[in-house]
Order: C-alpha cells, then sequence, then structure tokens
C-alpha cells in the first residue's frame, strides 16, 4: 500500500492525468473544503495544465489500516498546487480509501482533505 501511495503522489507531482489516472477508479471523488468533485473534473484539470502540482510530500508517518479488499490510508501531506497561475500551498490531513482489484492492484475511491489548524 506504501508503494502504491507514493507511485500516485509522483503521478500528481509529474502533472501526468494517465498516470494520475491509473490509480483511480473510475467513480473515484475527493471531498475538500469546496466540497465533492469527481475524477473527470480533476483529471480534465490537470490535462488543461489549468491545475498543476510542484510538491507532495507525506510529512507523517501514513496510518494503513486494511480491511479485506479496502484500505484506508491516512496522513499528514504538504503540496503545493498551482491552479490558473497561482499558487497555493497547502498542509492537509489526507485520506485516502482504496480497492483491491482481482489483479491485485488498488485504486483509490476516494480522497478526503483537511486543512491543518494548529
Amino acid at each position: 500500500m506504501r508503494e502504491t501511495a507514493h507511485s500516485w503522489s509522483s503521478a500528481i507531482t509529474a502533472n501526468d492525468p494517465t498516470r494520475i489516472a491509473a490509480h483511480m477508479a473510475d467513480d473515484w471523488t475527493i471531498v475538500s473544503a469546496s466540497g465533492p468533485s469527481p475524477r473527470d473534473h480533476f483529471l480534465s484539470l490537470v490535462a488543461s495544465g489549468r491545475l498543476t502540482h510542484s510538491a507532495m510530500d507525506t510529512i507523517t508517518e501514513p496510518r494503513i489500516r486494511i480491511h479485506g479488499d479496502t484500505a484506508i490510508l491516512t496522513a499528514r501531506i504538504t503540496n503545493t498546487a498551482h491552479f490558473d497561475g497561482q499558487t497555493y500551498p497547502a498542509d492537509e490531513w489526507t485520506t485516502d480509501i482504496f480497492v483491491r482489484q482481482p489483479d491485485g492492484h488498488w485504486l483509490c475511491v476516494l480522497t478526503h482533505i483537511t486543512p491543518v489548524v494548529e
């Protein structure tokens, strides 16, 4: 599971929608302070170049729990996103829920991000 999470982070900072999509289920959704956003919307922003990431770092030891074919990964992540020419540094608690596919590959079905408050 750690390898999957690392590979996905690398795909995001490579700004490669094909590599990113390889880690997402078709019905993947991200939930943030602005509400839920579907996979196709996220990938279209990356493909257009409107959304890029230059950093994605895990700063806590990930908490990973596997329940059968479902895995829950929670970690504190810092990242730097760029949207429509503006830079957005973030420090967030991220929870990803993955489902193991018949071939053993893990796909993320849900990402939930919460800003860190100190």
